[in-house]
């Protein structure tokens, strides 16, 4: 599926099902999706959207020139049902604070996700802005960062990020799924959302854990 047909409907979909579903359902098709090291900085709920992509170059206090930390570069193109996807090598260096989730809330992104750090956190959770990280730290980009190229090819823990790919994120976790794989990979969490949803209802009704996995196959 080509990258501009990720609607708003589909992004809606995506975001109905849980990262441990979606791991699951990546797991069954082997694909490698699962983006781990990160931790949820601000907002709640699960989000997706699809990625703008960052690729930084990190380094000591002066080796970068403060121009080349050109955040405006990527916070501009930002747009609606997009996620930023920042990869800076998992530097303890903030790429992203509060100014600049300022500005992304202004461009209606759903979040960002950044394989290094940010800060300005008290200001970053008031905007109410989804933002996951590796790190939290006072320490500036200025000066320490350069913005390699914006929607770009990235590596972020492992795991590929190709522009305009899914993101989906909640507090459990993060996957990345390729745009050409998305149909397969929804159809496939929706029905395993769905075995859950039984399994609860079996709960609920009285029936036992042991009981109801045997007769569901599922777990």
């Amino acid at each position: 599926m080509p990258k501009n047909l990720i609607t708003s409907a589909l992004l809606q979909r995506c975001s109905a099902v849980a990262t441990s579903t979606w791991s699951d359902a990546l797991d069954q098709l082997g694909i490698a999706g699962v983006v781990q090291g990160l931790a949820l900085q601000s907002g709640s709920g699960r989000v997706a959207g699809s990625a703008v992509t960052v690729r930084e170059t990190t380094g000591p206090l002066n080796e970068c020139s403060r121009e080349s930390f050109n955040v405006g570069a990527f916070i501009d193109v930002l747009a609606e049902g997009n996620i930023l996807v920042i990869d800076m090598d998992g530097a303890m260096i903030s790429s992203f604070g509060g100014l600049a989730a300022q500005a992304t809330r202004k461009q209606r992104a759903m979040g960002v996700v950044i394989n290094g750090g940010c800060r300005d956190v008290a200001d970053i959770r008031a905007s109410g802005l989804w933002v996951m990280s590796r790190h939290i730290t006072p320490v500036s980009g200025k000066g320490r960062v350069r913005v390699d190229g914006v929607n770009v090819p990235i590596t972020v823990c492992g795991v590929q990020v190709n522009p305009g790919d899914c993101i989906i994120g909640d507090e459990t976790g993060l996957v990345c799924v390729g745009a050409d794989k998305l149909i397969d990979a929804l159809t496939t969490a929706e029905g395993l959302r769905e075995q859950d949803e039984r399994f609860s209802d079996a709960l609920s009704n009285g029936d036992s854990f042991g009981s109801t996995a045997a007769r569901l196959k599922h777990l």
